[in-house]
């Protein structure tokens, strides 16, 4: 069965690919959950309206995650943090904690477009990415230092 993409389905397509599927994929899963739309002459003609669209809106949200972008690198994000012996954290630095200091920056990023494989544990500087668009990623620059 030939379907148009509603939305990304890993392993299938992205939004607005027309692809052949099996049947019962089709029917049982992407359909009911309107991940896709059966390939007629009408469903062509509005998925080509609205990719023209999404094309027009996806370049304006680039150029405005190019410009948060700048803005966040050039901000100077400390957290200070109680430390042990040998200046081991207590704890550790979390997404969550790197959403919090941008909030207080004035800036809203959610904390899961914060890309941190594994929370931040040592004392100094760390590049930590965001991902702020699905072309732009921003490298923010951390710093750890003791609690007074």
């Amino acid at each position: 069965m030939e379907i148009i993409l509603r939305d990304h389905v890993e392993h299938v397509g992205k939004r607005g690919d027309v692809v052949k599927v099996a049947d019962g994929y089709a029917r049982n899963y992407l359909l009911p959950r309107k991940l896709a739309l059966p390939a007629t002459d009408a469903n062509r003609n509005w998925i080509a309206r609205e990719r023209k669209i999404s094309e027009a809106r996806e370049g304006e949200d680039r150029v405005a995650a190019e410009a948060l972008a700048e803005r966040l690198v050039a901000l100077d994000l400390q957290i200070a943090r109680k430390v042990g012996d040998n200046d081991t954290l207590y704890g550790s630095v979390t997404n969550s904690d790197i959403a919090d200091l941008i909030k207080e920056k004035g800036f809203d990023v959610d904390r899961r477009k914060i890309l941190l494989p594994d929370p931040l544990r040592a004392l100094g500087e760390s590049l930590v990415p965001v991902k702020l668009h699905r072309d732009v990623t921003a490298q923010l620059k951390i710093t750890i230092v003791k609690q007074a």
